[in-house]
Order: structure tokens, then C-alpha cells, then sequence
């Protein structure tokens, strides 16, 4: 996937604007619980390379499965 390409006062923007996001109570919740169970994982000797914790299904899942909501697309996802 290829970079955006933004202005500069746009890339700025979006830093706020990611960072905003990030800093929720929620995002924050969800980091942290990922951190633990991919600490818990690598412990237990599981490879999880490549994969992502899926909040919703409470198992480690690819990249491409987690993010694009099991080939559903990520606007119908509640």
C-alpha cells in the first residue's frame, strides 16, 4: 500500500488527529490487553508472528483477517 501523500499542515493534522484517537480510554484498554496476551504467548512458546489479537473473537488471527473483519470489510463491523 502506497503512502499518503499530504501536505505538510495535513500530516500535522493527522498526527493530532491519530494520537487523539489513540489516547481514548478504550484504545488504551485495548493496547494494553494485547501487550498482555502476546507477553502471555510468547511465554507459552505460541508464534504469533504476523498476527494480531482480535478483541472480538479473543484469539490471535493474521493481519489481513483481523483488520479487514474476516473478508467482511470494516464498514458493516460493529
Amino acid at each position: 500500500m502506497a503512502k499518503q501523500e499530504l501536505t505538510p499542515t495535513a500530516r500535522r493534522m493527522k498526527a493530532i488527529r491519530d494520537k487523539k484517537a489513540a489516547m481514548t480510554p478504550a484504545r488504551r484498554a485495548k493496547k494494553a490487553e494485547n501487550q498482555r496476551k502476546r507477553r502471555a504467548a510468547k511465554k507459552k512458546g505460541i508464534n504469533i508472528n504476523g498476527k494480531d489479537y482480535d478483541h472480538k473473537d479473543n484469539k490471535f488471527k493474521s493481519v489481513k483477517a483481523n483488520r479487514g473483519n474476516d473478508g467482511k470489510g470494516t464498514k458493516k463491523e460493529k
